[in-house]
């Protein structure tokens, strides 16, 4: 390489260097908040970072069997109220394994979109609407059933149409199409 080209490769260098220096990280670049062991990143898909937690292993598993992996891969935005693995332990014995037989595909997917909000609800969005709706927020899902979001205790808590609540644990895990918030509990539709 002719010192010219080096010298004008160095000095190109140096500009981009100091422009990414005086440029702020935006906060959907940022690094989210850990969930289950390994950091997510605002980069990566809502799949490929559920595959990354140590602490999503059935909702992972329930995803594929349902064939939903191909569309939360998708552009989005999605914001899923993603139940831990502790969260499916408290249904009743058994229902998961019967959850993702083929035959019961319908009720998983079912089960799934109604923990999945089309858009991009940030916890302060969530606090808005409880705030402007009087103490309760009615969040409509993919499944096309309604969630209900009110305060307990300055915490959101998500009571599904059975009367089933689940609350948010760790809110805002920013992904490339939209947002989870995990959960404590498992909703039913």
């Amino acid at each position: 390489m002719s010192l010219t080209k080096t010298v004008l490769l160095s000095a190109a260098l140096v500009l981009s260097a100091q422009a990414m220096a005086s440029t702020p990280i935006p906060d959907d670049a940022r690094q989210s908040p850990l969930v289950g062991g390994p950091p997510t990143y605002p980069y990566k898909d809502i799949v490929q970072n559920e595959a990354s937690s140590g602490d999503h292993r059935t909702l992972l598993a329930a995803v594929k069997a349902a064939g939903l992996v191909e569309t939360l891969e998708g552009p989005g935005p999605f914001t899923v109220f993603a139940p831990t693995d502790e969260a499916f332990a408290k249904l009743p014995a058994g229902t998961v394994a019967m959850l993702v037989q083929p035959q019961k595909k319908s009720t998983l997917v079912k089960l799934l979109t109604y923990h999945v909000v089309p858009g991009k609800m940030t916890a302060a969005r969530i606090r808005s609407a409880i705030k402007a709706g009087g103490g309760v927020a009615t969040l409509t899902t993919v499944e096309g059933e309604p969630l209900t979001a009110s305060l307990y205790d300055d915490k959101i808590v998500l009571t599904d149409v059975k009367g089933g609540t689940s609350t948010i644990t760790i809110g805002n895990v920013v992904q490339s199409n939209g947002l989870i918030h995990v959960v404590d509990s498992v909703l039913m539709p």
